[in-house]
């Protein structure tokens, strides 16, 4: 009997234990948490624009325009609901090479429905954006109305969304209050890595005039813009990459250099319009493996020599170091703008190899003369000589004041002695220098950029020259 009972037991623990291990082998793997995002982790001088689309998507083609207008690129969270009422804006925002990130489908509080439900928000949503566009809303979802708890994390990363992105920065631009409150919400709260919250739908009327000051003055502020894959360091983009952020005197060429990929393929992979426009600060997605080559060196043209373009150079003072013209530099090397030149690029320069002496110029019989160098304007050479900018306009037949080229002699009408600039009566002064932005001086001087513009009567933050004296407040 006591043997029947042992067996019994020993038979009834082994079947227990097989049940126990076929029940826990069936279980799925729980996806990690869904990681919260306040703000990016980095000292660096950068914000994230996000933008959430609900029903309407009012103002996205706005939207669209102004970030398009001055090269900037940003994150929308888009609903399932918006991207049925409408499509082409959808397809627009993935078109411009802005981030796209889930936002749910018709927008309910996600800690008052079920796991189900929330599941069947982002799977409905992300399958609506990805037979649209093409593009998958993965890893990055925004909560409806901010709201989240663990469950809703848990949930969110079940589904693939590795992060959940809240905001360093509330515009309450929903609220339909005002351009100048959205602008003052902004800029005056703005950190290193802030990721600032606004809309496209129609409540949100006071966002469309103050996306472009806000840009504006941020950019004064020396800060640049990236998209939410950009602040994390991630990609949401299939086949990017490594990211590299502009340096001061950087060129696409340079840099394209440096990577061993193409110009165009930095332009594709950044949606940038104009190669010629990059800035420092800004964050670049460098396609490939991006790991940073040695050019190398360049083989020398079977006629001529060969010349590697520096920072400052012009074709006008390489043609004069040469002894050759522009226009024979210009036809030698295929050139299409005489005026686009970039640093790094190789050069053939016809005939002689032997870089000459340019002759001096014959001094005029009226005046004197200058010969323009690196970093000079307009402006600082009328105001060392004391006369107005006009006047050597005039004297030089220059169609375009803000176009003088590095070697090129200016005749200086009048008497042409070197004036000393009065010293501003209040306050102290400072002379811009090349390489100078209001942001740096104020910075130096311990005033804000609005005190410097005011006090200077300064119309636009962006343009300073070189030469112009500031009275600093």
């Amino acid at each position: 009997m006591n043997t029947s009972r042992k067996g019994f037991r020993h038979l009834f623990g082994v079947i227990l234990s097989l049940l126990l291990f076929f029940t826990f082998s069936a279980t799925p793997a729980l996806a990690a948490t869904s990681q919260i995002i306040y703000q990016g982790s980095t000292s660096n001088k950068v914000v994230a624009l996000t933008f959430d689309d609900g029903s309407d998507g009012y103002y996205i083609q706005s939207i669209l325009n102004t970030l398009s207008a001055n090269n900037v690129k940003a994150t929308f969270f888009l609903t399932g609901q918006g991207a049925e009422n409408h499509p082409q804006a959808i397809k627009n925002i993935v078109a411009a090479g802005h981030d796209i990130g889930n936002h749910s489908y018709n927008h309910p509080d996600f800690t008052t429905v079920s796991t189900t439900e929330m599941s069947n928000q982002l799977n409905r949503t992300e399958t609506i954006i990805a037979n649209l566009t093409g593009k998958s809303t993965k890893p990055f979802f925004r909560a409806p109305f901010g709201s989240y708890n663990s469950t809703v994390l848990q949930t969110v990363g079940n589904a693939g969304y590795t992060y959940t992105f809240q905001w360093t920065i509330d515009s309450l631009d929903w609220t339909g209050n005002s351009a100048t409150d959205i602008y003052n919400r902004v800029i005056n709260n703005v950190v290193p890595g802030a990721i600032v919250l606004l809309h496209a739908g129609y409540g949100a009327n006071g966002t469309t005039a103050a996306l472009p000051n806000i840009i504006n003055q941020l950019r004064a502020m020396g800060y640049s813009f990236v998209t939410l894959s950009q602040l994390m360091n991630t990609t949401s983009t299939p086949g990017t990459g490594t990211s590299y952020t502009v340096q001061a005197g950087d060129t696409l060429y340079a840099i394209a250099l440096r990577y061993g990929v193409t110009v165009q393929a930095i332009v594709n992979a950044n949606g940038i319009t104009n190669a010629n426009l990059i800035r420092v600060g800004q964050i670049l997605t460098i396609p490939g493996t991006g790991t940073p080559t040695t050019p190398t060196t360049p083989t020398t043209p079977t006629t001529g020599t060969s010349y590697t373009v520096k920072a400052g150079d012009t074709l006008y003072a390489i043609a004069l170091r040469y002894g050759v013209t522009v226009q024979a530099i210009v036809n030698a090397n295929g050139i299409t703008n005489a005026n686009l030149i970039r640093v790094g690029q190789v050069l053939t320069i016809p005939g002689t190899s032997t870089p000459t002496t340019p002759t001096t110029p014959t001094t005029p019989t009226t005046g004197t003369t200058y010969t323009v160098k690196a970093g000079d304007t307009l402006y600082a050479i009328a105001l060392r000589y004391g006369v107005t900018v006009q006047q050597i306009v005039t004297a030089n037949n220059i169609a375009n004041a803000n176009l003088i080229s590095i070697g090129q002699v200016l005749t200086i009408p009048g008497t042409g002695t070197p004036t000393t600039p009065t010293t501003p009566t209040t306050g102290t002064s400072y002379t811009v220098k090349a390489g100078d932005t209001l942001y740096a001086i104020a910075l130096r001087y311990g005033v804000s950029i609005t005190q410097l513009v005011n006090a200077n009567g300064i119309a636009n933050p962006n343009l300073i020259r070189v030469g112009q004296v500031l009275i600093i407040p």
